[in-house]
């Protein structure tokens, strides 16, 4: 089998997937988050961790999706890309949220990995986008809004740097 053009390509993707270098990588940000926080807003703050977990979680999956499954529908914008709650229901609740994030980070890593995927193709069922595009997207989307929960960490004391 001819090797694959776009081993190097791929790789930087699934690192910058990943987070890290210059980005926050999302264990380290939820690590250690008290449970009493998960639902606290600082002050003129308009998101809790909660609210900044659902979010990163519900759309990161709608861009997989998206990505993969032709006859996906997105959730309404923006309200569907928002838990209801500040808080989170349970403990159970937070951790299943973090173990959809994780297991659909890993399908989009494994998407772009995989030398069957064309990165530059088109999506058939999209107007323009490709693999490529939707990783970075990812990728940017995720990093933004970890930053923005590292900051809430900060502000509810709950973040060592």
């Amino acid at each position: 089998m001819p090797k694959d053009p776009n081993h190097s390509l791929r790789q930087h993707l699934v690192d910058l997937l990943n987070g890290g270098n210059a980005h926050a990588k999302f264990d380290d940000v939820i690590k250690a988050l008290p449970s009493e926080l998960r639902g606290a807003k600082p002050g003129n703050y308009p998101h809790s961790p909660w609210m900044l977990l659902e979010h990163l979680r519900i759309a990161q999956w709608d861009i997989l999706e998206f990505s993969r499954n032709s006859k996906h529908v997105s959730p309404d914008w923006p309200a569907g890309y928002w838990p209801k709650t500040e808080a989170p229901p349970s403990d159970t609740a937070w951790e299943k949220s973090v173990r959809n994030f994780r297991a659909d980070l890993q399908a989009m890593q494994d998407l772009v990995n995989s030398p069957k995927t064309d990165l530059s193709a088109r999506i058939p069922w999209g107007d323009g986008q490709t693999i490529l595009r939707e990783a970075l997207l990812v990728a940017d989307h995720n990093a933004y809004h970890l930053g923005q929960l590292v900051d809430v960490r900060r502000l509810l004391g709950a973040w060592k740097s």
